[in-house]
């Protein structure tokens, strides 16, 4: 049986600032109404049953992939396997991981591999290929699907040919490969383009998952040893605890490096499919539609004279005039001014806003939780206001603020309030205040979104003043050394 494996983990730092480490790109919709995520998913069709789809993330996006994947049709939290990494690990371990949860339940099963940001116009001849090419994945082999190019491309790595493979699909040509190529300069893509021995390498891979667990041993057998560790604990209670004891310890590389570049058995499928890999600004123009002009605009852009550019407001009008060949991305709390040939650069400023411990590098403006979102409208040293919305049915923790206090006023909806040892419902234009130090938690009751402001007070703002005593998303209350040090 085919398993689709959707790897779901990535940063998207070039994609800043619509894309944020704890909002990345694959839960964004970019082209079209649903995210990148959910576009993985229905892409499929019905070649992959719901049930057999797991998507790899992070701890810190479990709800989300959940929560988009329930969006769509026919769907519920509950049908997707979600496997989380307690960090990033890179493709090998991820991909590992998934192989073990998959042999477990099916130990025929064939895995596909698919990045969450991938798009893919022709999804039709997409689906056909996979399901030819799962026919040498059943012959133990290692399957990669090499995009032909239409173009030379910098940004990508290249899967060059060799002979032909014995075993052979229908409808197209299987062959050895002879090498991985990491991104080439220009003066090389063109010759790749022109020689026509050479694929892109999309990081879409089809193989048995028990095939794969003995190439990770062949090898990478540290990253074994750590599978196999994991393994023996996968039907016990301390599960989750055995992979965060163990995944630290794992090296952090690639597959395509740790496995495919020295295995004999793997194998590249042709694929004209229309795949772009949507990694920066440039791929995002591109797919967009376009004025005659060559411009992208979206949002309110007061537009004069511009030419090949891609402009986007999130919210408020921008006016951009004489512009040639640039891009312009407006959100509610950071700008970005880039010139197109130069959007590789935009990961090195997110690096460099990092290093400085901004938090415009990481947070989106609105922050998603598992019960619903919350603005920072406003925020000074000693005060910060927030619109929160909790999804109906939804409650945030019973928790305690050490060093603030905290307003809540309802705008709209139901509150379920708990105050020390009050609780009580709030309507609409009533409100509540909470000192410090003591426990609190509201809660949603009703059927539609609940929207409150709240303001805080006190000398620290931060996120990580917070301890937790119950929470129905399995939440654990951070540690405070590192603020009590500076108060």
């Amino acid at each position: 049986m085919l398993h689709a494996v959707i790897l779901a983990g990535g940063g998207g730092t070039r994609l800043w600032p619509l894309s944020r480490t704890q909002y990345p790109k694959q839960f964004l919709s970019l082209l079209g109404d649903h995210t990148l995520l959910q576009q993985t998913v229905l892409r499929l069709g019905e070649s992959v049953s719901p049930q057999c789809v797991w998507i790899v993330t992070g701890q810190d996006q479990q709800f989300m992939v959940q929560s988009q994947f329930a969006a769509l049709p026919g769907m519920s939290a509950g049908t997707a396997h979600v496997i989380t990494e307690p960090l990033g690990r890179n493709t090998a371990a991820a991909i590992g991981l998934a192989a073990l949860h998959i042999h477990r339940v099916d130990p025929k099963a064939i895995m596909v591999i698919l990045p969450a940001d991938h798009w893919i116009t022709q999804p039709a001849a997409f689906v056909a290929l996979l399901q030819s090419a799962a026919t040498l994945a059943e012959q133990e082999l290692l399957v990669t699907l090499g995009i032909v190019p239409d173009r030379p491309e910098t940004g990508y790595g290249y899967i060059k040919r060799g002979k032909i493979c014995s075993q052979q699909i229908e409808h197209t040509t299987a062959y050895k490969v002879e090498r991985f190529v990491e991104k080439p300069s220009l003066p090389v893509a063109q010759e790749y383009v022109a020689n026509g021995a050479y694929y892109w390498n999309a990081g879409i891979f089809l193989w048995r998952a028990a095939t794969i667990l003995q190439e990770i041993a062949t090898h990478m057998p540290a990253l074994h040893d750590g599978l196999s560790e994991i393994a023996r604990n996968l039907d016990q209670k301390n599960a989750d605890a055995t992979v965060a004891t163990v995944y630290p310890r794992l090296e952090s590389v690639s597959i395509d490096y740790g496995v495919l570049e020295k295995s004999s058995r793997i194998v590249v499928v042709p694929a004209d499919i229309g795949w772009s890999d949507l990694g920066e600004w440039t791929a995002i123009h591109r797919l967009s539609p376009q004025d005659e002009h060559g411009n992208t605009l979206n949002g309110n852009i007061v537009n004069l004279e511009n030419e090949n550019s891609f402009v986007y407001s999130s919210r408020r009008p921008v006016a951009a005039i004489g512009l040639k060949d640039m891009v312009v991305v407006d959100t509610e709390d950071a700008l970005l001014v880039c010139a197109r040939d130069r959007v590789q650069e935009v990961k090195t400023v997110v690096q460099r806003l990092q290093t400085q411990g901004a938090e415009v590098a990481n947070t989106p403006h609105t922050v998603h939780r598992p019960w619903g979102t919350y603005t920072v409208l406003e925020e000074s040293s000693h005060f910060k206001v927030k619109r929160i919305v909790v999804s109906p049915g939804a409650s945030l923790s019973l928790q305690l603020h050490q060093h603030r206090s905290e307003h809540w006023v309802v705008v709209r909806g139901i509150a379920q309030v708990v105050n020390g040892e009050q609780e009580f419902l709030l309507h609409a234009n009533q409100s509540t205040y909470i000192p410090k130090e003591t426990k609190h938690r509201l809660a949603n009751p009703g059927t539609e979104p609940l929207e409150i402001i709240e303001v805080q007070t006190g000398l620290y703002l931060g996120e990580d003043d917070i301890v937790r005593f119950a929470d129905i998303y399995g939440r654990t209350s951070p540690t405070h050394t590192s603020f009590k040090q500076t108060l």
